[in-house]
């Protein structure tokens, strides 16, 4: 099993040493969010000054930027890093497209699709010459001059990851992507039940083999060196848990488990503005059904009960502020559980 961490956004100097630690620790990879800050600047600032870890996005919101741009970028980062990016995009709710992106919306799930055979059309321009001539119901891209053409990189282009929440993104994910990048609202139940099925069935529909493509995520890891560290953890993925249990989207996962009540109890409140007191409806029990828990000493063998034989990666990281920061050994641990994935097709 692979492990990542995050890496500081807020303040770019910092990403340097950061990077040179993590890589340091013997972590596999590092991965950029979309909140408050850019998820591709401190990957460039990353590939400069790292040799080793993989390099990754989870995620980039996709119809805010278009696939051109992102070619670009993903371009210059696989240049950069001598191989080492992974892009991993994903669609965001309608609301943040359209109020805080002002970008429009249609269904998500063929608008994926499309995404990514656009970027690898473009792609393909780049590496092999190949006339660019991509038309689809979105995007269109028809036009690339010698001007316009990055210089040739001496690896493959960057494999394509994407967020898969719902029936319909698993299926595209499967067919189409990479690799999937599952959503930490997960039980172990709902990824056995639900979210692997329809992965290795889509993946069946194009002939797709199970070792080239990569599950992360699935749910939360709480940990820390010590009782107090793990207990913050813990509060902190009790948080998330009645954010997203709130969210009508995510329902089906508490359906699995028979609490379809909590989730309109939840609703209800994040409608009634009573958000301080929702934590208080997340006990223990759900904590753990969630997620991985416990001191570094315990956690490897709490991930391998969790995630064994489902989830290829994990991250130790709840932000990018908020990371458990495993001890060399730990993740050495964590490293031989054994996993699905051998390594993404060129």
């Amino acid at each position: 099993m692979r492990v990542t961490t995050t890496i500081p956004q807020h303040d770019l100097r910092q990403v340097p040493d950061a990077v040179r630690a993590i890589e340091a620790k013997g972590y596999d990879g590092v991965n950029t969010l979309e909140n408050r800050h850019d998820p591709f600047m401190p990957l460039g600032v990353a590939a400069v000054n790292s040799e080793r870890v993989q390099l990754a996005t989870g995620i980039a919101i996709a119809f805010a930027r278009s696939p051109m741009a992102v070619a670009n970028i993903g371009w210059d980062l696989q240049a950069a890093s001598n191989g080492r990016f992974v892009l991993g995009i994903g669609s965001q709710v309608k609301g943040h497209n359209e109020r805080r992106f002002s970008a429009p919306w249609s269904p998500p799930a063929p608008r994926l699709r499309e995404y990514a055979q656009a970027l690898r059309a473009i792609w393909n321009n780049w590496k092999t010459g190949a006339a660019l001539n991509f038309e689809g119901a979105h995007y269109r891209f028809t036009l690339m001059t010698p001007n316009f053409t990055p210089e040739p990189i001496d690896c493959p282009a960057p494999p394509i990851t994407v967020a898969a929440v719902g029936p319909a993104m698993m299926k595209v994910a499967g067919e189409e992507y990479d690799g999937a990048r599952l959503h930490p609202f997960c039980s172990r139940k709902y990824l056995e039940n639900i979210v692997v099925p329809r992965l290795e069935a889509a993946m069946a529909n194009v002939g797709r083999q199970r070792e080239n493509f990569e599950i992360s995520g699935g749910g939360f890891v709480a940990t820390g060196a010590d009782d107090e560290a793990v207990a913050k953890m813990v509060e902190w993925v009790r948080m998330r848990i009645g954010f997203y249990g709130s969210t009508r989207a995510y329902w089906p996962v508490l359906e699995q488990h028979g609490l379809e009540e909590l989730g309109h109890k939840l609703n209800h409140m994040s409608k009634t503005d009573q958000w301080d007191k929702m934590t208080a409806e997340i006990d223990d029990d759900l904590v753990h059904l969630f997620s991985a828990v416990g001191r570094h000493d315990e956690i490897a063998g709490a991930i391998e009960k969790r995630f064994g034989g489902i989830s290829d990666s994990i991250s130790d990281s709840a932000s990018s502020e908020l990371r458990g920061g495993m001890p060399p050994d730990v993740i050495q641990d964590i490293q031989r559980i054994p996993s699905n994935f051998k390594g993404f097709a060129s």
